[in-house]
């Protein structure tokens, strides 16, 4: 059984249908991109999954059914969820922020802060500085890094590398993978291509609220058809 399983996931903002049958899957230990130009679903996807858009369809996540739960409940099953805006807690240091992700303080963890200050030493130099004085690649990285420490086994990401430097993007992308390396499972976000095919096992391009292709980064390689249709601007 896979760790996340959608079928026929629909979703609608008011009178607005979305989502018209999203079907995906992501197995233990696997990075999933979920591809496409703006506006086809992927936001809209993520959030579904995790509760803050409700659904029809079947979203199962660890063999539980949580369409319809709520994102409290979702998260303490173990997805973390990292939205597109950085939402950090400007008024906060960073070290502050990062203890709020905590699910459980003494509790066994495959992450600590003393390992996520080994991974960026600069959040460590700057731990006792406010968030909002980080810039926009080190809020991100200290968003993904809340998530970490909340010890879930999937994590969702949406729109990482939105804005960064090339040197930014690189780095996110070295973190993807050593979650991935923990076991972790990631449902990742990507706008930038070359990322994506070089990060995931599995892609999906999305178009028009629907998933119109599913295949390794080889087979989406092969395909142009797919990239000047679904993907290219």
């Amino acid at each position: 059984m896979s760790l996340l399983e959608v079928r026929n996931m629909q979703a609608w903002y008011g009178q607005s249908h979305v989502l018209h049958g999203v079907d995906l899957t992501v197995d233990h230990g696997e990075i999933v991109s979920l591809l496409g130009r703006n506006g086809v679903g992927r936001s809209t996807t993520c959030k579904t999954i995790m509760g803050l858009v409700r659904p029809s369809g079947s979203v199962v996540f660890k063999g539980h059914e949580i369409a319809g739960m709520s994102p409290d409940r979702i998260a303490r099953l173990g997805l973390g969820y990292v939205p597109e805006d950085r939402l950090i807690f400007s008024g906060l240091t960073v070290e502050e922020n990062l203890q709020l992700g905590i699910k459980k303080p003494g509790a066994p963890n495959r992450w600590s802060l003393g390992e996520i200050y080994e991974l960026f030493p600069n959040l460590k130099e700057r731990s006792n500085a406010p968030a909002e004085a980080l810039s926009g690649g080190e809020q991100q990285m200290l968003t993904m890094c809340r998530s970490l420490l909340g010890d879930p086994d999937l994590m969702i990401i949406d729109e990482p590398t939105e804005g960064l430097s090339p040197q930014m993007v690189q780095r996110v992308a070295s973190l993807v993978r050593a979650i991935a390396d923990r076991g972790l499972s990631v449902l990742l976000v990507e706008q930038k291509l070359a990322i994506a095919l070089e990060i995931s096992h599995r892609l999906y391009v999305m178009g028009h609220g629907k998933v119109v292709f599913e295949g390794t980064p080889t087979d989406l390689r092969s395909r142009t058809d797919i990239q000047d249709d679904w993907l290219k601007v």
